[in-house]
Protein backbone atom coordinates (compact mmCIF):
# COMPACT_ATOMS: atom_id res chain seq x y z
CA UNK A 1 0.00 0.00 0.00
CA UNK A 2 1.35 3.42 -0.88
CA UNK A 3 1.76 6.17 1.66
CA UNK A 4 -0.38 9.32 1.75
CA UNK A 5 2.63 11.23 0.41
CA UNK A 6 2.96 8.86 -2.52
CA UNK A 7 -0.79 8.99 -3.20
CA UNK A 8 -0.77 12.78 -3.34
CA UNK A 9 2.56 13.20 -5.13
CA UNK A 10 2.15 15.11 -8.38
CA UNK A 11 4.58 14.77 -11.23
CA UNK A 12 4.46 18.01 -13.24
CA UNK A 13 3.57 17.78 -16.90
CA UNK A 14 5.75 19.31 -19.61
CA UNK A 15 3.23 22.13 -19.95
CA UNK A 16 3.37 22.88 -16.20
CA UNK A 17 7.17 22.86 -16.25
CA UNK A 18 7.20 25.34 -19.14
CA UNK A 19 4.69 27.56 -17.31
CA UNK A 20 6.93 27.55 -14.22
CA UNK A 21 9.94 28.62 -16.31
CA UNK A 22 8.09 31.59 -17.75
CA UNK A 23 6.78 32.66 -14.35
CA UNK A 24 10.40 32.72 -13.17
CA UNK A 25 11.34 34.75 -16.24
CA UNK A 26 8.74 37.39 -15.34
CA UNK A 27 10.18 37.64 -11.82
CA UNK A 28 13.63 38.45 -13.21
CA UNK A 29 12.23 41.61 -14.85
CA UNK A 30 14.96 41.97 -17.45
CA UNK A 31 12.92 44.56 -19.36
CA UNK A 32 13.15 47.88 -17.47
CA UNK A 33 10.56 49.60 -19.69
CA UNK A 34 6.80 49.37 -18.88
CA UNK A 35 6.08 50.37 -22.50
CA UNK A 36 9.05 49.21 -24.55
CA UNK A 37 7.62 50.09 -27.98
CA UNK A 38 7.19 53.75 -26.95
CA UNK A 39 10.77 53.88 -25.72
CA UNK A 40 12.02 52.24 -28.92
CA UNK A 41 10.05 54.69 -31.07
CA UNK A 42 11.94 57.60 -29.47
CA UNK A 43 15.32 56.22 -30.59
CA UNK A 44 17.17 56.81 -33.89
CA UNK A 45 16.67 54.35 -36.75
CA UNK A 46 19.11 51.50 -37.30
CA UNK A 47 22.27 53.15 -38.71
CA UNK A 48 22.87 51.32 -41.99
CA UNK A 49 25.96 53.48 -42.59
CA UNK A 50 27.78 51.85 -39.66
CA UNK A 51 29.95 49.49 -41.70
CA UNK A 52 32.70 47.31 -40.28
CA UNK A 53 36.06 49.09 -40.23
CA UNK A 54 39.38 49.09 -38.41
CA UNK A 55 40.68 51.88 -36.17
CA UNK A 56 43.95 52.51 -34.38
CA UNK A 57 44.21 51.46 -30.73
CA UNK A 58 43.50 54.31 -28.30
CA UNK A 59 47.22 54.94 -27.70
CA UNK A 60 49.33 53.75 -30.64
CA UNK A 61 52.46 54.93 -28.77
CA UNK A 62 51.85 52.71 -25.71
CA UNK A 63 54.93 50.80 -24.53
CA UNK A 64 55.64 48.21 -21.85
CA UNK A 65 55.16 49.61 -18.36
CA UNK A 66 52.82 52.45 -19.39
CA UNK A 67 49.77 50.98 -17.64
CA UNK A 68 46.21 52.08 -18.44
CA UNK A 69 45.70 54.48 -21.34
CA UNK A 70 43.37 56.82 -19.38
CA UNK A 71 46.15 58.87 -17.73
CA UNK A 72 45.29 57.54 -14.28
CA UNK A 73 41.61 58.54 -14.34
CA UNK A 74 40.41 55.06 -13.31
CA UNK A 75 42.69 55.13 -10.25
CA UNK A 76 40.71 58.07 -8.85
CA UNK A 77 37.60 55.90 -8.40
CA UNK A 78 36.88 53.60 -5.45
CA UNK A 79 35.28 50.16 -5.56
CA UNK A 80 32.35 48.58 -3.71
CA UNK A 81 32.77 45.04 -2.33
CA UNK A 82 29.82 42.73 -3.00
CA UNK A 83 29.22 39.46 -1.16
CA UNK A 84 27.16 37.27 -3.52
CA UNK A 85 25.72 35.44 -0.50
CA UNK A 86 25.03 38.46 1.72
CA UNK A 87 21.97 38.08 3.95
CA UNK A 88 18.88 39.27 2.13
CA UNK A 89 20.57 39.37 -1.30
CA UNK A 90 18.48 37.35 -3.79
CA UNK A 91 20.26 35.16 -6.34
CA UNK A 92 18.60 37.12 -9.14
CA UNK A 93 20.68 40.16 -8.10
CA UNK A 94 23.84 38.19 -8.88
CA UNK A 95 22.34 37.13 -12.20
CA UNK A 96 21.58 40.72 -13.21
CA UNK A 97 24.97 41.92 -12.01
CA UNK A 98 26.96 39.26 -13.84
CA UNK A 99 25.17 39.49 -17.19
CA UNK A 100 25.74 43.26 -17.16
CA UNK A 101 29.43 42.95 -16.19
CA UNK A 102 30.67 39.98 -18.21
CA UNK A 103 30.10 41.51 -21.62
CA UNK A 104 29.99 41.28 -24.53
CA UNK A 105 28.96 37.63 -24.68
CA UNK A 106 28.37 35.59 -27.84
CA UNK A 107 24.90 34.16 -28.18
CA UNK A 108 24.74 30.46 -28.95
CA UNK A 109 21.69 29.76 -31.09
CA UNK A 110 21.19 26.07 -30.35
CA UNK A 111 19.09 23.75 -32.49
CA UNK A 112 18.23 20.23 -31.32
CA UNK A 113 15.95 17.33 -32.19
CA UNK A 114 14.22 14.94 -29.77
CA UNK A 115 15.33 11.33 -29.48
CA UNK A 116 12.22 10.04 -31.26
CA UNK A 117 12.68 12.62 -34.01
CA UNK A 118 9.17 14.01 -33.59
CA UNK A 119 10.08 17.33 -31.96
CA UNK A 120 12.66 20.07 -32.46
CA UNK A 121 13.89 23.03 -30.44
CA UNK A 122 15.61 26.27 -31.40
CA UNK A 123 16.70 28.68 -28.65
CA UNK A 124 19.35 31.35 -27.91
CA UNK A 125 21.78 30.98 -24.98
CA UNK A 126 24.13 33.76 -23.93
CA UNK A 127 26.03 31.45 -21.56
CA UNK A 128 27.99 30.12 -24.55
CA UNK A 129 31.68 30.17 -25.38
CA UNK A 130 34.54 28.52 -27.27
CA UNK A 131 37.10 26.97 -24.89
CA UNK A 132 39.39 24.85 -27.08
CA UNK A 133 40.27 24.23 -30.73
CA UNK A 134 41.81 20.72 -30.80
CA UNK A 135 39.34 19.21 -30.32
CA UNK A 136 36.95 22.11 -30.99
CA UNK A 137 35.12 22.49 -27.67
CA UNK A 138 32.23 24.78 -26.77
CA UNK A 139 30.32 25.26 -23.52
CA UNK A 140 26.63 26.06 -23.16
CA UNK A 141 25.05 27.07 -19.85
CA UNK A 142 21.42 26.13 -19.12
CA UNK A 143 19.34 27.61 -16.30
CA UNK A 144 17.70 25.12 -13.95
CA UNK A 145 18.58 21.53 -13.14
CA UNK A 146 18.24 18.22 -14.95
CA UNK A 147 14.98 17.55 -13.09
CA UNK A 148 13.40 20.55 -14.83
CA UNK A 149 15.44 20.55 -18.04
CA UNK A 150 14.55 22.87 -20.88
CA UNK A 151 13.66 21.14 -24.15
CA UNK A 152 17.02 22.09 -25.61
CA UNK A 153 18.93 20.44 -22.76
CA UNK A 154 16.63 17.41 -22.69
CA UNK A 155 17.12 16.85 -26.41
CA UNK A 156 20.88 17.36 -26.13
CA UNK A 157 21.34 14.90 -23.27
CA UNK A 158 19.08 12.25 -24.80
CA UNK A 159 20.51 12.41 -28.33
CA UNK A 160 24.03 13.68 -27.61
CA UNK A 161 23.74 16.14 -30.51
CA UNK A 162 23.06 19.79 -31.30
CA UNK A 163 23.96 22.55 -33.74
CA UNK A 164 25.51 25.79 -32.52
CA UNK A 165 24.55 28.65 -34.85
CA UNK A 166 26.13 32.11 -34.58
CA UNK A 167 23.62 34.98 -34.64
CA UNK A 168 24.22 37.84 -37.08
CA UNK A 169 22.53 41.21 -37.57
CA UNK A 170 20.31 40.07 -40.42
CA UNK A 171 18.27 37.66 -38.25
CA UNK A 172 18.48 39.06 -34.71
CA UNK A 173 14.72 39.67 -34.51
CA UNK A 174 13.97 36.13 -35.68
CA UNK A 175 16.48 34.64 -33.24
CA UNK A 176 15.05 36.64 -30.34
CA UNK A 177 11.53 35.49 -31.22
CA UNK A 178 12.42 31.90 -30.36
CA UNK A 179 12.56 32.83 -26.66
CA UNK A 180 8.79 33.50 -26.69
CA UNK A 181 6.69 31.77 -24.02
CA UNK A 182 4.86 29.63 -26.53
CA UNK A 183 2.72 26.67 -25.38
CA UNK A 184 4.49 23.32 -25.16
CA UNK A 185 4.89 21.62 -28.55
CA UNK A 186 4.83 24.77 -30.71
CA UNK A 187 7.71 24.98 -33.20
CA UNK A 188 10.17 27.86 -32.74
CA UNK A 189 11.21 27.41 -36.37
CA UNK A 190 7.72 28.28 -37.58
CA UNK A 191 7.36 31.31 -35.30
CA UNK A 192 10.74 32.74 -36.30
CA UNK A 193 10.42 32.19 -40.04
CA UNK A 194 13.98 30.87 -40.14
CA UNK A 195 15.03 28.11 -42.52
CA UNK A 196 16.19 24.65 -41.39
CA UNK A 197 19.05 23.15 -43.39
CA UNK A 198 20.37 19.57 -43.24
CA UNK A 199 23.53 18.53 -41.40
CA UNK A 200 25.79 15.55 -42.05
CA UNK A 201 26.93 14.37 -38.61
CA UNK A 202 23.89 15.22 -36.47
CA UNK A 203 20.15 14.84 -37.00
CA UNK A 204 19.24 18.36 -35.84
CA UNK A 205 18.92 21.08 -38.49
CA UNK A 206 21.22 24.08 -38.75
CA UNK A 207 19.92 27.60 -39.37
CA UNK A 208 20.51 28.29 -43.07
CA UNK A 209 20.54 32.06 -42.45
CA UNK A 210 23.51 31.65 -40.08
CA UNK A 211 26.85 32.58 -41.62
CA UNK A 212 28.66 30.13 -39.32
CA UNK A 213 27.37 27.01 -37.62
CA UNK A 214 28.94 24.01 -35.90
CA UNK A 215 27.50 20.51 -35.70
CA UNK A 216 28.27 19.31 -32.17
CA UNK A 217 28.37 16.11 -30.12
CA UNK A 218 27.87 16.11 -26.35
CA UNK A 219 31.03 15.36 -24.35
CA UNK A 220 29.69 15.69 -20.79
CA UNK A 221 27.53 17.77 -18.47
CA UNK A 222 27.90 19.18 -14.98
CA UNK A 223 25.00 20.22 -12.75
CA UNK A 224 25.29 23.08 -10.25
CA UNK A 225 23.68 23.36 -6.83
CA UNK A 226 22.62 26.65 -5.24
CA UNK A 227 24.81 28.07 -2.44
CA UNK A 228 21.92 30.19 -1.18
CA UNK A 229 19.39 27.35 -1.22
CA UNK A 230 21.23 24.04 -0.68
CA UNK A 231 19.65 21.17 -2.56
CA UNK A 232 18.21 23.38 -5.30
CA UNK A 233 19.70 22.78 -8.75
CA UNK A 234 20.30 26.08 -10.52
CA UNK A 235 22.15 25.29 -13.73
CA UNK A 236 23.73 22.76 -16.06
CA UNK A 237 26.95 23.16 -18.03
CA UNK A 238 27.01 21.24 -21.31
CA UNK A 239 30.37 20.66 -22.98
CA UNK A 240 30.09 19.88 -26.69
CA UNK A 241 32.60 19.08 -29.42
CA UNK A 242 32.36 20.60 -32.89
CA UNK A 243 32.50 17.81 -35.48
CA UNK A 244 31.54 19.75 -38.62
CA UNK A 245 31.60 23.45 -39.48
CA UNK A 246 29.43 25.32 -41.97
CA UNK A 247 30.60 28.71 -43.26
CA UNK A 248 28.88 30.84 -45.89
CA UNK A 249 31.03 30.90 -49.01
CA UNK A 250 31.33 34.68 -49.20
CA UNK A 251 32.47 34.93 -45.57
CA UNK A 252 35.28 32.33 -45.53
CA UNK A 253 38.75 32.83 -47.00
CA UNK A 254 40.38 30.49 -49.53
CA UNK A 255 42.26 28.57 -46.83
CA UNK A 256 39.00 28.01 -44.91
CA UNK A 257 40.55 29.36 -41.70
CA UNK A 258 39.22 32.90 -41.34
CA UNK A 259 35.71 34.38 -41.20
CA UNK A 260 35.33 37.99 -42.37
CA UNK A 261 33.80 40.04 -39.51
CA UNK A 262 32.42 42.53 -42.04
CA UNK A 263 30.17 39.74 -43.36
CA UNK A 264 29.59 37.81 -40.13
CA UNK A 265 28.34 40.95 -38.35
CA UNK A 266 27.83 39.08 -35.07
CA UNK A 267 25.47 40.18 -32.34
CA UNK A 268 26.70 40.30 -28.74
CA UNK A 269 24.67 40.05 -25.53
CA UNK A 270 24.91 42.77 -22.90
CA UNK A 271 22.91 43.15 -19.66
CA UNK A 272 19.13 43.27 -19.28
CA UNK A 273 17.50 43.10 -22.71
CA UNK A 274 20.40 44.89 -24.41
CA UNK A 275 22.40 43.59 -27.37
CA UNK A 276 25.22 45.20 -29.33
CA UNK A 277 26.53 45.33 -32.87
CA UNK A 278 30.21 44.96 -33.67
CA UNK A 279 31.01 47.59 -36.28
CA UNK A 280 34.64 48.40 -35.67
CA UNK A 281 37.81 46.68 -34.54
CA UNK A 282 41.48 47.26 -34.01
CA UNK A 283 44.54 45.05 -34.27
CA UNK A 284 47.19 44.77 -31.58
CA UNK A 285 50.02 42.22 -31.89
CA UNK A 286 51.28 40.26 -28.89
CA UNK A 287 54.52 41.76 -27.54
CA UNK A 288 57.77 39.86 -28.11
CA UNK A 289 60.31 39.61 -25.28
CA UNK A 290 63.39 39.93 -27.48
CA UNK A 291 61.98 42.82 -29.49
CA UNK A 292 61.41 44.71 -26.21
CA UNK A 293 64.70 43.67 -24.56
CA UNK A 294 65.76 47.16 -23.52
CA UNK A 295 62.47 47.83 -21.73
CA UNK A 296 62.01 44.42 -20.15
CA UNK A 297 65.52 44.55 -18.71
CA UNK A 298 64.42 47.68 -16.81
CA UNK A 299 60.91 46.52 -15.88
CA UNK A 300 61.15 42.80 -15.23
CA UNK A 301 60.98 41.80 -11.54
CA UNK A 302 60.32 38.49 -9.74
CA UNK A 303 56.70 37.66 -8.96
CA UNK A 304 55.79 38.44 -5.35
CA UNK A 305 52.97 37.49 -2.97
CA UNK A 306 50.08 39.94 -3.01
CA UNK A 307 50.99 41.41 -6.39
Amino acid sequence: MSSDKEQHQHNPTAQEMEHHKYDAEKQIKRNPHPDFKSVEASRPDWPEENKWHYTKVRNPDWKLGDGANDKGESLQKEHIEIDPYAEGRPAVSNYKLLISAIIPRPVGFVSTRSKDGKSTNLAPFSYTQLVNHDPPVFVIGYAGGMDNAKDSLKNLTETGECVLNIISEHFIEAANSTSINAPYGVSEWALSGLTPAPCTQVKASRVKEAIFAAECKLMNTQEFESRATPGKKTGVLAIVEGVRFWAREDAINEDKNLIDPAILKPIARLGGITYSRITEGFEIPRPDWEENKELVDKLAKPKVDGQ
